[in-house]
């Protein structure tokens, strides 16, 4: 675990380098790599300048969340020009027919839940699947850009509580209980969407 944080920690350092001239543009060019596919590691860096800069908490979140966005057309073109056989490639036949009737019936949620939840949760085949399903690209980048800010405001809750290494404790925790934050994800989700429907159902009956 030491050699791990050692890592990491000479890894965050050498991204700050590149990224202090950046300035506020660092965490949107990070977070559009990050959704372009190259695997960065996004959290470290919102969480970093977050710690870095308190008042401008709101702004680091929205930035990462619209470089998120952007950065998934990389994706989304792939997708939309063909991109069913490499899907398939990378998920099982059975797993394919429920990504695929998920996007039919809720494509928005179904992307947007997705975007929200940290690593290890792959998201890029979610962000693909959305494209293969020909989701119009104006909700696919509102999902992504809803999703990822619900995940960075909540990232940046923590680091402005606990401090920015509360981004390694929390890659060790959901590593090893994803499962679990998957099954609360869903519960919650589905008691939302329940209400929901109680409620809107309550005012159609409502008489006039």
């Amino acid at each position: 675990m030491n050699t791990l944080k050692h890592i990491l920690t000479r890894y965050t350092a050498f991204l700050w380098a590149i990224l202090k001239p950046l300035g506020v543009w660092g965490v949107f060019t990070i977070a559009a790599l990050d959704g372009a596919a190259f695997g960065l590691p996004l959290d470290v860096v919102v969480a970093g300048y977050v710690a870095k800069n308190h008042a401008r908490f709101l702004l680091y979140v929205f930035m990462a969340a619209a470089g998120s966005a952007i950065g998934s057309l990389v994706i989304y073109a792939i997708g939309y020009a063909g991109g069913e056989e490499l899907l398939r490639k990378r998920v099982s036949a059975e797993r394919f027919e429920k990504l695929h009737a998920a996007f039919e019936k809720h494509p928005f949620w179904s992307l947007m839940f997705p975007a929200m939840l940290p690593p290890p949760m792959p998201f890029k085949i979610f962000a693909l699947g959305a494209a293969v399903a020909e989701m119009s690209i104006t909700h696919f980048l509102l999902a992504i850009f809803l999703g990822r800010t619900v995940r960075f405001f909540l990232l940046g809750i923590l680091v402005l509580k606990f401090g920015p290494g509360i981004v390694h404790t929390s890659l060790i925790f959901f590593s090893h209980h994803f499962h679990w934050l998957i099954i609360a994800a869903v519960l919650g989700l589905g008691l939302w969407y329940f209400l929901r429907r109680r409620k809107r159902a309550a005012s159609v009956a409502r008489p006039a």
